[in-house]
């Protein structure tokens, strides 16, 4: 079987810096034309001179290949409606991201409440910037299970209510409660799902044994907070997009005694979202969703080039080369069923 798509683009991205981002831009750009980058370095990405810096640097590393980093700003105390201004007026620079801090790796610089930011919000919402969020509340006393269904109830909802205007996209959902939030809500509210959200349920976290690979943030859920997602997915609603939160760590990090959150899929994201399109009976969705509505909802042309699938096995291999470590990919060592055989330009 083969399978022909519009280019697709990945809405949620992280790529690192220096070598390590080096050693992984090449999976991104030859599976995806464009790719939205997380800005969440250590220092953070803030103001529109350090995006244009940061994406210097990964268009240097992807060569000649035809990669677009399409970048955003990291949402601190720090941020001004007039640095608002510059990224709205920025052609490389599609939205601001809020994480919660303490949220989720190098969260620590995010905002501990919203409140502080309304002016910059208005500014956002004036100009018609998105708002790309983690969303997770961060108080200890709820449940790490909980946390996502109570950030949309808590903080999400009073916040589409209250701006009206202001484009959101909740990222990498993982529950039932976050994907009918979205389909029921306001124009300009969107979500992006991860494939190892669709693959998996919380019990990849403990099959055999204590399995820091499966360990991202927001976790892995119930079996059918899996199942609303690939429904989400596969519905055809343009609300729902491609977002892999690809996320590269060292294996010295992932296997530590405490691990970093998140799961490295850029290797192989497009035969991974096949995989749960075609057992869904919806692979005529698939591009849609990979290749259509983020571009939609970011305002941007969609991709003219063609990104061919093939239905044939191939074996992940078990590490990739991550700066001067390695890293544990998802299905390291496994067969998957669906090979990207070209992108075209």
């Amino acid at each position: 079987m083969h399978l022909s798509l519009t280019a697709p683009d990945d809405w949620h991205l992280h790529l690192r810096d220096g070598a390590r981002m080096r050693s992984v831009v090449a999976h991104s750009a030859t599976l995806f034309r464009r790719a939205l980058i997380m800005p969440n370095l250590v220092p953070p990405v803030e103001t529109v001179a350090q995006a244009h810096a940061y994406r210097e640097r990964i268009l240097a590393a992807a060569g000649g290949s035809g990669f677009e980093p399409l970048m955003t700003l990291y949402l601190t105390p720090r941020t001004t409606p007039a640095e608002v201004r510059r990224a709205a007026a920025d052609p490389h620079v599609l939205a601001i991201k809020l994480y919660p801090a303490g949220a989720t790796t190098n969260s620590d610089a995010g905002v501990r409440g919203l409140e502080g930011s309304f002016e910059v919000l208005e500014t956002m919402a004036e100009l018609g910037l998105p708002l790309c969020i983690h969303g997770e509340v961060t108080d200890p006393n709820v449940d790490v299970f909980d946390r996502e269904a109570r950030f949309v109830s808590d903080v999400l909802a009073p916040l589409v209510e209250r701006f009206a205007s202001l484009p959101i996209v909740l990222e990498h959902i993982t529950t039932a409660e976050a994907a009918s939030f979205v389909r029921a809500a306001r124009a300009g509210v969107a979500a992006t799902i991860t494939a190892h959200h669709l693959l998996y349920n919380r019990n990849a976290l403990f099959r055999g044994g204590l399995r820091p690979d499966y360990y991202c943030l927001p976790v892995l859920k119930r079996e059918s907070h899996r199942r609303a997602l690939v429904t989400a997915a596969t519905s055809g609603d343009p609300r729902f997009f491609l977002g892999t939160d690809s996320a590269p760590h060292p294996r010295s990090g992932k296997h530590a005694a405490c691990g970093c959150a998140g799961i490295y899929t850029a290797h192989a994201a497009l035969p991974l979202y096949a995989q749960v399109f075609e057992s869904a009976g919806a692979l005529h969705r698939l591009e849609p969703f990979a290749s259509h509505f983020g571009a939609d909802f970011y305002r941007v042309p969609r991709n003219t080039a063609r990104l061919e699938l093939r239905r044939e096995s191939w074996q992940v291999p078990g590490e990739y080369e991550l700066g001067d470590e390695v890293l544990t990919p998802l299905c390291a060592g496994e067969t998957l069923g669906w090979k990207v055989v070209g992108l075209g330009q």
